[in-house]
C-alpha cells in the first residue's frame, strides 16, 4: 500500500524531500532612506521597519551584508518641501537619493543595488507620473523616467526598477541606458503591478500617497489575470530583463502564469500590507509569525518566483544562519 505519510514521519526526511527551498540569495532586501542624520524612524504600520538617515542606512546595510542579505532595493522618503509638479528632486545630483546611491556603492562595491524609477516619492501630487488637469500624462512622464534612470545608473544602480505602469517605459528606459553606455544596468520591471489595497504602509512609510484620485488608470485591474501576460510581453519586447509581480500573494495564480510563459527570471513583490499582516498576527497572538513569514516566502517560491523582494529578508537570514 503506498502511504505517502512514510514521506512525512520525521523534520529530516520532510526536508529531504521538500520541493521548494528558500535560500538567502533569492532576496531582495527594500529599505526607506531619509534626510538628516543619526534618523532612525519606525514605520508604525510595518513593525521591526525603520527608515533610515544616510548614516544609519550604511549601518543597516552593513549588518545585512553579514547575514548574507547583498540585494538591496532603495525607496526615498522626501519632506513636503522637496516635492513639486515636475518632480524635479528626481533630477538632483546632490540631492537624498542619488547621493545615497553613490554612498552605498561607494561603501558596499560588492551588493547589488536596485532603484525605484517612477514619480511618486517626488510628486505634490503623490502620482506615479505627471498630472495634468487631474489626467496622468504618459508620454512626458516616460521622457522624465528615462532621464531618471540614466541618473540612477550614474550614481551606481546596478538594476533600475521602473514601478510606474506607464506604457512603453521600458524601451524607452533601455534606449537611455543605451545610448549614455550604460549596457549593463538591468531593467527589472513593475510589469504586472496591481492598484491593489495592500501598499497601504508603504505609503504610509513614505508619504506618497495620491493627494487627489487614484492610481486604477494606469496600475492593473485587480480582476485581470489574462492582462498581466499582454503587459510581460510588451516589457519583454521592450527589453526588460527581469518581469516582476506585486503584489505577491493574491497574485500567486499570475507569478505562475508569468514563469510558465517567459524565459526570463520573475520577481515578486511582497509588500507592505502583505507583511504587516503576518506582523499584526503574531502580535496579537493568532499566529506564529515565524512560521506564517515562511509558509508566506514559500508560496511566493512556489508559485515561479526567483527573486522576492520582501521585508521579511533580514529576519529570514537570521533563521537560515
Amino acid at each position: 500500500m503506498r502511504r505517502p505519510r512514510r514521506n512525512r514521519k520525521s523534520q529530516n526526511i520532510r526536508s529531504l524531500v521538500a520541493e521548494t527551498h528558500l535560500n538567502k540569495e533569492d532576496f531582495i532586501y527594500p529599505v526607506f532612506v531619509v534626510e538628516g542624520t543619526k534618523q532612525e524612524i519606525p514605520v508604525k504600520s510595518m513593525p521591526g521597519i525603520s527608515r533610515y538617515s544616510k548614516d544609519l542606512l550604511i549601518k543597516e546595510l552593513a549588518e545585512c551584508m553579514e547575514l548574507g542579505i547583498q540585494n538591496f532595493c532603495v525607496f526615498p522618503g522626501l519632506p513636503e518641501s522637496k516635492k513639486n509638479k515636475e518632480s524635479s528632486e528626481a533630477l538632483n545630483p546632490e540631492g537624498l537619493y542619488l547621493s545615497t546611491l553613490r554612498e552605498i556603492k561607494k561603501e558596499f562595491p560588492e551588493c547589488s543595488l536596485m532603484t525605484d524609477v517612477a514619480l511618486d516619492p517626488y510628486s505634490v501630487d503623490g502620482h506615479d507620473g505627471i498630472v495634468e488637469n487631474g489626467e496622468i500624462i504618459n508620454d512626458a512622464t516616460v521622457d522624465l523616467l528615462a532621464k531618471i534612470s540614466v541618473m540612477q545608473a550614474e550614481a551606481g544602480a546596478d538594476i533600475i526598477g521602473p514601478s510606474d505602469m506607464m506604457d512603453a517605459r521600458v524601451g524607452a528606459i533601455r534606449a537611455a541606458l543605451d545610448d549614455e553606455g550604460y549596457t549593463n544596468t538591468s531593467i527589472m520591471s513593475y510589469s504586472v503591478k496591481y492598484a491593489s489595497s495592500f501598499y497601504g504602509p508603504f505609503r504610509d512609510a513614505l508619504d506618497s500617497a495620491p493627494k487627489d484620485g487614484d492610481k486604477k488608470t494606469y496600475q492593473m485591474d485587480p480582476a485581470n489575470r489574462t492582462e498581466a501576460l499582454l503587459e510581460a510581453e510588451l516589457d519583454v519586447e521592450e527589453g526588460a530583463d527581469f518581469l516582476m509581480v506585486k503584489p505577491a500573494l493574491s497574485y500567486l495564480d499570475v507569478i505562475s502564469d508569468l514563469k510558465a510563459n517567459f524565459p526570463l527570471p520573475i520577481a515578486a513583490y511582497n509588500v507592505s500590507g502583505e507583511y504587516a499582516m503576518v506582523k499584526a498576527m503574531d502580535k496579537m497572538g493568532w499566529g506564529d509569525g515565524r512560521a506564517l513569514a515562511l509558509e508566506t516566502l514559500l508560496s511566493i517560491k512556489r508559485a515561479g518566483a526567483d527573486i522576492i523582494l520582501s521585508y521579511f529578508a533580514k529576519e529570514l537570514a537570521k533563521e537560515l544562519r
